[in-house]
Formats: structure tokens, C-alpha cells, sequence
């Protein structure tokens, strides 16, 4: 069996951002049978909110926090982005896969927009048990904005480092990063600057592709590779195969 992982799943292929927490559960379907069908020691699945949860912390902005007597916004967005991990616990499930559904707001402590703590123990337990823990971009309390958003990204990057998962990919609804139509192959630090990355059109109020690279670049820099491939491709990255897509990795020394 090959080393334990992290999948995450883009907030664009789980669901439309076009529509209002408008659930792809085909797209859902397809990727619980690759992993039920992958052979590894472990996954944690990290999944975004797309269309159920960014439009939610836009309008109560809690992109810049929240005050006392300020804080629907904060039981809003976490119901709507929970409903969505719900979906996709369900579909692993169906699969027989052993997932079960991990809420960052309960766990997770935030400064000032960037997360400090995340207990991660029982997300030990959980693989050697078998099991898969599915984690989502939350919102949750932050020590000076009262409140934020973590994306599924910076879980990523955090939860990677703390459990020592060298085996990160990420499925989006493009076949990599794209400079104007061309996949990149491979990105460094010392690369990025040269490129021209686009975001996306839809709401998103943590950084879209620029954000994504900020945090695996980082990743890259703690000497975790990351690779980044179209969602169709994610059986292949969960075998070892050539997804075609994007490698984001740290300079050579």
C-alpha cells in the first residue's frame, strides 16, 4: 500500500458556483469510487465550500471578522458549509468507505485570518483506524477578527505539516495551473513570478488560485510537494499514475 494522503477537493467540482449550494453529486459519485477503489494507508479528504458557504461569508462579511452582536453570519455559513461536508461523507459512505465528517469551528483556532491550532490526535486515530476524515473550509473563531474564514487550502497546508503527509494533491475543475491555455508543468518559488494566473469569476473569499498556490508554495517550502489535476484525473494521482497535471514543488538545492 502506498503512503498516506491528502485530497482535496475543490469547492468548484463538488458543487456549481453559478448556483446556490447547487450539489454535484455526480462529480461526488465518481470521485467516492476512486478513492473506495484506491490502495493507500490512509486519506484525509479536505473539501471547499464553493456555492455553499462563500456567498454566506460575503454577506455577512466575515471576510474581515465579527463583533459582539454581530454574529449570525458565523452560524449561518458554518450550517451551510457543514450541509455540504454532510453530502460528501454521504456519498463515501455509499461507496463503503469508512468517512466521517470533521468541522473546523469546532476544532480550529484562527489569528488574525491565518490558523494557529488544530487538534489533530484524533485525526491520527481515525487513519490508523481506518477510517477517512472529511474536513472542510470553515469558518471559525479568530483571537483578533472575532471570526474568519479558513479555507480548504490553508487546512492543507496546516494539517499536512501536522501529520506528516508528504502525499498531497488537489482536484479542481481545470487540468492544473494555467498560464493563458498551457498546463505548467511544474512550479517553484523561484518560477511563479514569471506566470499569469487568473482567478475565479465566482464568488470566492479566499484567494482562488493565487491563495491555492500562496499556501502549497509554502507547503513546498517545509519540503512537501503538492500536485494540482482536473478532477477527472483523481484516480490516477490516488494510484501513483501521471495525472497530466500541475506539480508545485520546492527549489532545488
Amino acid at each position: 500500500m502506498s503512503e498516506p494522503m491528502i485530497l482535496k477537493l475543490g469547492g468548484s467540482v463538488i458543487t456549481d458556483k453559478s448556483a446556490d449550494c447547487a450539489v454535484n453529486r455526480g462529480c461526488l459519485a465518481m470521485i467516492a469510487a476512486a478513492i473506495a477503489q484506491a490502495r493507500t494507508s490512509g486519506i484525509v479528504v479536505i473539501h471547499g465550500a464553493g456555492s455553499c458557504g462563500h456567498p454566506e461569508a460575503r454577506r455577512y462579511h466575515l471576510d474581515t471578522g465579527a463583533s459582539r452582536g454581530q454574529t449570525d453570519g458565523i452560524w449561518v455559513t458554518h450550517r451551510v458549509v457543514s450541509s455540504l461536508n454532510d453530502e460528501v461523507v454521504r456519498a463515501l459512505r455509499e461507496e463503503g468507505v469508512a468517512a466521517v465528517g470533521i468541522h473546523p469551528l469546532h476544532t480550529a483556532v484562527a489569528d488574525n485570518g491565518r490558523l494557529v491550532s488544530f487538534e489533530h490526535r484524533h485525526l491520527e486515530k481515525m487513519l490508523a483506524l481506518g477510517m477517512v476524515p472529511v474536513i472542510h473550509g470553515d469558518v471559525v473563531m479568530d483571537m483578533t477578527r472575532g471570526a474568519c474564514i479558513v479555507s480548504g487550502d490553508q487546512l492543507v497546508r496546516y494539517l499536512a505539516l501536522a501529520l506528516h503527509i508528504t502525499c498531497v494533491g488537489l482536484a479542481t475543475d481545470v487540468p492544473g495551473v494555467l498560464d493563458g491555455n498551457r498546463v505548467v508543468p511544474k512550479i517553484t518559488r523561484g518560477t511563479v513570478l514569471n506566470l499569469h494566473i487568473g482567478n475565479s469569476k465566482h464568488t470566492d473569499v479566499t484567494g482562488g488560485m493565487s491563495g491555492k498556490l500562496y499556501e502549497l508554495l509554502e507547503l513546498a517550502n517545509a519540503g512537501i510537494g503538492s500536485d494540482i489535476f482536473h478532477v477527472s484525473r483523481t484516480s490516477d494521482f490516488l494510484n501513483g499514475n501521471d495525472h497530466g497535471g500541475t506539480h508545485v514543488r520546492g527549489e532545488i538545492k
